[in-house]
């Protein structure tokens, strides 16, 4: 998702339970009574660029359903500059009141429970320019190589109010949504999902009609424009045959054919063999180039890495391991079943969008390289962990937790498979991820609950140890004669109280044992001639205190 990496998020300051919130961040953060009454059923969204001018114009009509017919209120949110201009609802226009980013619409007919009700919101002005985007949210007034326009919208941090009025939550996605991109004439306007329709306004600029017809987080809606050639091909998957459209700089057509239809294959092979069938068939796969590094948005991926492996021709991992792949294309197109198929109510669980993703990279390198190398990336990134703020958020506040989301998630991800040790039932358990939480948004709680039910293991601790600690569990261990024997004494330290994972270690001569350690020493008999010889299967996320 948003791509804090870890040499820039190991700078983000710590942060503890005492930090302060404005009224701002609530409104933005919370479940508020404006928002709690209503369900967003289907955006409808129309936006004309006025590139020349840097300023947008459109209108936005919400269907909802109305949950409890018990307010008259409903927050809409839509960040300045940008201004509201009308509202209405069954022909009449409506009042408000604004606090902040936040508007509270009062409607003025009954909103009766489980009714479906509409209501239009109009809008303009000059949105937010990105800075540093992806990681800095607004809108992209590029330029491409050849100095011509190069338009699109990075929101995920900062949210999609910055450039069209919407429920501004992640805990509710509409169950479809159309795009409608005005845009000056050569230029071609794509979005997510399937093109419905191409009008010619006969002014110099055309209408392109973009649709999906699965639920869809409300910062995926993206547009792009730009001048783009398009390429498709067919993957038969496992739900049948999924569509695969590439949107690339014309310039840029014949190397993206060669990298695209090569590589694009195998990832989707991979992902369905872990994850399960790709979440949205009905609106197709689809990579579209970006004037930036890269975006997960859902069908529509946003692509930026150059057509070159690694992170910007950079490997992450330190070991020549993540030069053998194309990191925007394995990372981005992972969130369609993390982050995009499942998505969490609260921001402040990020973890799950991209420690599951972050962790397909590892699952891709296995896929094609083989599971040594898998390790061997999964360790070296281990490197980038800065273990300075918890993973996990603070609830309410719109506030996401540490960057080492990324790859402390996937360091967690892989010690639980190796604590496992069955991966038909860790292939299982993602695979069941995606099926039971299919295009719905949870709570971190039932992902934890559901690994643990699924493997038979109560890994709660280890959640909390890794996700709301930063502390890295130390096994201690020493080596003791007993009579004739030689024992190794092993305990936990540095760890939440109960802290329970098993542990394959290697405790002489070659020889590989399962150990359960508690915070109290334990012992067993062993063949080592001194700790030297004592190894830890490199797999787990751990440290060692001999």
């Amino acid at each position: 998702m948003k791509h804090k990496f870890l040499w820039a998020a190991m700078l983000l300051p710590f942060f503890s339970l005492a930090q302060t919130f404005t009224h701002a961040d609530t409104l933005r953060g919370s479940i508020t009574p404006e928002r709690a009454w209503w369900d967003a059923r289907h955006y409808d969204l129309n936006v004309a660029f006025d590139i020349d001018n840097q300023s947008i114009s459109g209108w936005n009509t919400i269907t909802y359903e109305v949950l409890r017919s018990t307010k008259n209120r409903m927050q809409i949110d839509l960040m300045a500059p940008l201004k509201l201009d009308s509202v209405l609802q069954d022909g009449e226009y409506l009042s408000w009141e604004q606090d902040g980013p936040a508007y509270f619409i009062k409607l003025n007919s009954a909103q009766k429970q489980g009714s479906f009700r509409k209501i239009s919101l109009y809008y303009h002005g000059q949105p937010i320019v990105a800075k540093r985007p992806p990681w800095d949210g607004g809108i992209i007034w590029g330029k491409d190589a050849q100095e011509r326009p190069w338009v699109s919208v990075a929101c995920q941090g900062m949210g999609p109010s910055v450039w069209y009025p919407n429920k501004d939550h992640q805990y509710d996605e509409p169950d479809s949504a159309a795009l409608h991109i005005t845009c000056p004439l050569p230029l071609v306007g794509v979005a997510n999902g399937r093109l419905r329709q191409r009008t010619d306004n006969g002014d110099g600029t055309a209408t392109y009609t973009w649709a999906v017809v699965n639920p869809i987080n409300n910062y995926n809606l993206i547009p792009y424009i730009g001048n783009y050639q398009h390429f498709q091909s067919v993957y038969e998957g496992e739900a049948g045959q999924l569509d695969m459209d590439f949107w690339v700089m014309d310039y840029n057509y014949e190397k993206a054919k060669t990298r695209f239809l090569e590589d694009t294959p195998k990832m989707l092979h991979c992902f369905e063999y872990w994850f399960g069938p790709y979440p949205f068939y009905e609106d197709g796969y689809k990579l579209v180039e970006a004037p930036h590094l890269g975006m997960e948005h859902q069908s529509a991926v946003a692509y930026g890495n150059g057509y070159q492996n690694g992170y910007r021709g950079r490997d992450l991992s330190d070991t020549g391991v993540g030069l053998k792949w194309d990191f925007i294309l394995v990372h981005e197109s992972g969130h369609e079943w993390f982050g995009n198929n499942v998505t969490t109510k609260d921001v402040a669980d990020m973890w799950v969008h991209e420690g599951f993703t972050n962790y397909s990279e590892t699952l891709y390198t296995g896929c094609e390289f083989g599971e040594e190398e898998a390790t061997t990336y999964n360790v070296g990134c281990r490197a980038l962990i800065g273990n300075r703020s918890p993973i996990i958020g603070i609830y309410d506040v719109n506030h996401e937790g540490s960057g080492d989301m990324y790859y402390k998630g996937g360091s967690m991800l892989h010690t639980i498979r190796a604590a496992i040790n069955n991966d038909e039932t860790f292939r299982e358990i993602l695979r069941g991820l995606n099926e039971t939480f299919r295009h719905q948004t949870v709570t971190t709680k039932q992902v934890e609950d559901f690994v643990s039910k699924k493997s038979g293991m109560d890994f709660s601790k280890v959640f909390d140890q890794y996700l709301r600690t930063t502390d890295i569990p130390v096994l201690e261990v020493s080596l003791v004669e007993k009579g004739h024997e030689r024992l190794l004494n092993y305990r936990w330290t540095n760890c939440v109280k109960g802290f329970d994972l098993p542990l394959l270690v290697q405790t002489g001569f070659g020889k590989w044992d399962w150990i359960r350690p508690t915070t109290e020493w334990q012992s067993t008999a062993c063949k080592l001639k001194s700790l030297a010889d004592f190894t830890v299967d490199k797999r787990f996320y751990v440290k060692v205190k001999k």
